[in-house]
């Protein structure tokens, strides 16, 4: 499809408006997606970031095991080693889990779920239930969100 036809109907369009850029709807969904777990997380002495490495730990769990190099991690959680290693220090000095060097290769870290990181698992099954109560979106609407977008994250990786 040639240019022009692709932006046909985006003339009057006014793309330097703030209400008008994609990246700014979701940049505030997000805020206010994360700001709403706060509250659910705050009696688990959570950060969002930290109920995110738990989820990927937990998930490790159904695979039969309790650890995940830092490398996998990062790439589950789809951030750099610079912004996954200050958490992941912060969660070990709590007792959630810990880091070791891989006896395999030296290189490698590996980090290993706790016994106080696995306790955690219960209380927070109801977390993403709570969410849902307290939202006014139907949700199956939220399903559909979610679902379109990691279809648009699929096609932008």
């Amino acid at each position: 499809m040639p240019m022009k036809d692709k932006n046909k109907g985006l003339d009057n369009f006014p793309a330097l408006h703030l209400e008008n850029q994609f990246c700014f709807s979701l940049y505030s969904l997000s805020r206010r997606v994360i700001q709403s777990y706060t509250p659910l997380l705050k009696p688990l002495d959570l950060t969002y970031p930290q109920y995110l490495v738990l989820l990927v730990l937990w998930q490790q769990l159904e695979n039969e095991t309790n650890t995940i190099s830092v490398s996998k991690l990062t790439k589950e959680l789809k951030l750099d080693t610079g912004t996954v290693t200050p958490l992941l220090k912060r969660m070990e000095s709590k007792g959630l889990l810990s880091r070791t060097r891989s006896k395999k290769d030296e290189r490698i870290v590996m980090v290993e779920l706790l016994a106080k990181g696995l306790s955690l698992r219960e209380q927070a099954k109801k977390i993403p239930q709570s969410l849902l109560c307290q939202s006014t979106v139907e949700p199956q609407k939220v399903m559909a969100l979610r679902e379109q977008l990691q279809q648009m994250l699929a096609l932008l990786n």
